[in-house]
């Protein structure tokens, strides 16, 4: 009997990664995607696709038939700036939705959930760097507050519905596939702009620090989180802090670009620090990451340089 797997958002960034993963494993995959900000190309050829939202009253009927296995709930609306717009919406898309996932898969029973969630973001401006699980959450944007709310919710379901569930609290994800626009982080904005020769923005003065992490590391731990018999909320990052100029500096190197990056305004309320503690991912999932900023990045250039060709050819 093929073992079946539901992975919301699997048309994204990170859960087309994860889609990947599982499908290498033999595992049987269902994403269920809206594609409003993921494509339907990233979707492995072997996984099978459903285009709906996460909200929709359907997903239960979609879960009672597929009865999945595990639930990797990656489906967010991702953008920070967005949320402190609209936060209404942010709410209907990252609690309610999340709730309507979590609801689902309690109801028919998955052995295992695991939720991709974030950590500078739930943290917000903390005093211990890097920061630990144990650290208190203190969110400062809607974005983050209703990511921690459903880590709270995944908790209450495990201690009265008994779903086991691990929540990934990732620090800035990176690698191909990422959107070059303005919902991205900074690596794939930057590479994605460069790579076609157009200058580069930095908001503030660039000495804003972050966790930088490689989405196959990323992939790895949530492989693991599915395998590992651990309970509760993790870490996942390097525990190294890099500044955005150096990233800056990192890719015009690559790149061998002579683009003099732009500063414009500092974002107010921005973070100015945010690295993550990722021991406990240790102990917990035997996990821990292994591609070096560098490399990373290398390997995000080349991906941007070959979707930046592709397209060039696909237009003549």
């Amino acid at each position: 009997m093929l073992r079946t797997v539901i992975v919301t958002g699997g048309a994204g960034f990170i859960g087309s990664h994860i889609v990947d993963a599982l499908v290498e494993r033999g595992f049987g995959v269902w994403v269920v995607d809206n594609l409003s900000t993921g494509k339907r190309s990233n979707v492995n050829t072997k996984a099978k696709f459903i285009r709906l939202d996460i909200r929709n009253p359907r997903l239960k009927r979609i879960f009672l038939k597929i009865k999945p296995l595990f639930v990797f709930h990656c489906a967010a609306q991702m953008d920070v700036k967005r949320s402190l717009r609209e936060p209404h919406y942010d709410a209907e898309v990252n609690i309610i939705g999340s709730l309507n996932v979590i609801k689902c898969a309690a109801d028919v029973g998955v052995k295992k959930f695991i939720f991709t969630s974030t950590g500078g973001a739930v943290y917000g401006d903390t005093k211990v760097i890097p920061t630990p699980e144990t650290e208190p959450e203190m969110p400062i944007s809607p974005y983050g507050v209703a990511k921690l709310a459903v880590d709270k919710y995944l908790h209450q379901y495990w201690r009265v519905k008994g779903m086991p569930y691990v929540s990934l609290r990732f620090s800035n994800v990176y690698g191909p596939r990422q959107r070059a626009d303005g919902e991205a982080g900074v690596v794939a904005i930057f590479a994605g702009r460069m790579v076609r020769g157009l200058p580069c923005a930095i908001n503030g003065s660039g000495k804003q620090t972050r966790d930088f992490v490689y989405v196959g590391d990323v992939v790895d731990a949530a492989m693991k989180a599915m395998q590992k018999p651990f309970i509760g909320v993790v870490n996942i990052a390097t525990g190294k802090e890099s500044s955005v100029n150096q990233v800056y500096a990192h890719l015009s190197k690559l790149l061998d670009s002579q683009l003099k990056a732009q500063h414009s305004f500092a974002i107010k309320g921005e973070q100015m620090r945010s690295v993550l503690d990722w021991r406990k991912a240790e102990k917990a999932l035997g996990w821990m990451p292994r591609v070096r900023l560098e490399e990373g990045l290398r390997r995000t250039v080349e991906w941007h340089y070959l979707n930046v060709k592709s397209k060039i050819q696909k237009s003549k």
